[in-house]
């Protein structure tokens, strides 16, 4: 019996190796079609649905070769702010901060130069809460989230410990680099960002009425014209879970993260501006959320877990988007977090948050102990504020020598 057994597993092991080298064989014939007509490599889907391209970028195990090929040495821990000419940079940031604004803690837009120096209160609203900020391409306005009371209703009145949630909104508003000019864009909105023309603003709807900090909770995306005040629905409708959503320069793409929603559980996709075209970036070796773009549309940033930051050349003008060259660019101790990293306007650094790992990444959510801090790609990184109010979701205004 036990003989009989051995054959018949030998047997067995041969047809799946078999299977595996017709598998590898089909593989490799579909990527060398892939490489000579990039635009015959996939098939168009269903409106939202994943695109499952014949044609696959290069294998998980090619991904990781290319991550090997380009470590850097990194530090686990801020370098000397010696280490990196900050004063050089030229460029000012963005930042939400948890402070206290007349005798009231509440969020606040604040505006700093790149090393720190001269931070600014540019929202000063002890009643509201403004997180989330995005200087405009041409740095003279911001579009955020303001978190507002809407009332609370009766039969709630005495359940206090659920006042919060069910009294709050989250809000799409724009406003003027000085913190004049408020405009609001949208109700029950989250995650906005802007055009690379500047006229135009996206955001994704909240999932559900009731409040919440979850930024995974969006349904559909709409582009909202600043001219005409108009709201336009994105051919896809079926994108929801989507957050951290960027424009590429070239208009024709977003960037966004997703969790549990079109079929992905949690991964970074790139999706058409004006189509439905959607693909997972997660077989080219990207994997985490939270992405960014460069401002000439050539690099991506993102974070790969709670404590690595990645960088990578991406290419979106060839039908279909293609990732090369990633590598690590910050690491930090798994008793912190390093997260909401964002290209300077040069692509010469990246500004991102750091600190306990006990702090709560999402927007709204409280991290006390958390920093802005800036890396030159090289391995440094160097804290920028040292407060450690809740500082986070840094974002660079793309001009020079601006002035609130």
């Amino acid at each position: 019996m036990a003989k009989k057994y051995h054959i018949i597993r030998k047997k067995s092991d041969i047809r799946s190796q078999t299977s595996e080298v017709r598998l590898s064989a089909l593989c490799l014939l579909s990527y060398v079609l892939c490489s000579f007509s990039p635009t015959a490599c996939w098939r168009k889907p269903a409106v939202g649905a994943v695109n499952d391209a014949f044609c696959q970028p290069p294998s998980p195990v090619s991904a990781e070769v290319r991550r090997v090929q380009n470590r850097l040495r990194l530090k686990k821990v801020p370098s000397s702010r010696a280490e990196i000419k900050l004063e050089e940079i030229g460029f000012k940031i963005l930042f939400e901060t948890y402070r206290e604004t007349s005798g009231k803690e509440n969020w606040e837009l604040y505006l700093m130069n790149a090393d720190g120096s001269d931070p600014v209160n540019l929202t000063r609203t002890p009643d509201l809460d403004e997180m989330y900020p995005h200087a405009s391409p041409d740095g003279t306005k911001i579009c955020f989230v303001v978190d507002e009371e809407v009332g609370e209703e009766p039969r709630l009145a005495n359940r206090r410990r659920n006042r919060s949630s069910r009294t709050k909104t989250r809000s799409v508003y724009y406003m003027n680099i000085d913190g004049t000019g408020r405009v609001k864009v949208a109700g029950n909105a989250r995650q906005p960002c802007w055009s690379p023309d500047g006229t135009k603003i996206a955001y994704v709807m909240g999932e559900f009425e009731r409040y919440s900090t979850r930024e995974y909770a969006t349904s559909q995306l709409f582009i909202y014209d600043l001219q005409t005040q108009q709201h336009r629905l994105h051919p896809n409708r079926a994108l929801h879970h989507i957050y951290a959503i960027c424009w590429s320069p070239d208009g024709n793409w977003f960037l966004a993260a997703i969790h549990g929603g079109m079929g992905y559980s949690d991964t970074i996709i790139a999706f058409e501006a004006n189509g439905t075209r959607v693909f997972d970036l997660g077989p080219w070796g990207v994997k985490g959320c939270r992405p960014d773009l460069s401002l000439d549309g050539r690099k991506m940033t993102w974070g790969e877990t709670d404590w690595d930051l990645y960088v990578a050349d991406i290419d979106l003008t060839s039908g279909a988007p293609r990732v090369a060259n990633i590598r690590k660019v910050v690491t930090c101790l798994r008793a912190a977090k390093v997260y909401h990293v964002d290209f300077s306007p040069d692509g010469k650094y990246i500004a991102f948050s750091f600190g306990p790992v006990r702090g709560a990444q999402q927007v709204g959510g409280k991290a006390r102990g958390w920093n802005i801090c800036v890396s030159d790609l090289t391995g440094k990184w160097v804290k920028i504020t040292t407060d450690g109010n809740h500082n986070k979701e840094p974002d660079w205004v793309p001009i020079r020598s601006m002035s609130p």
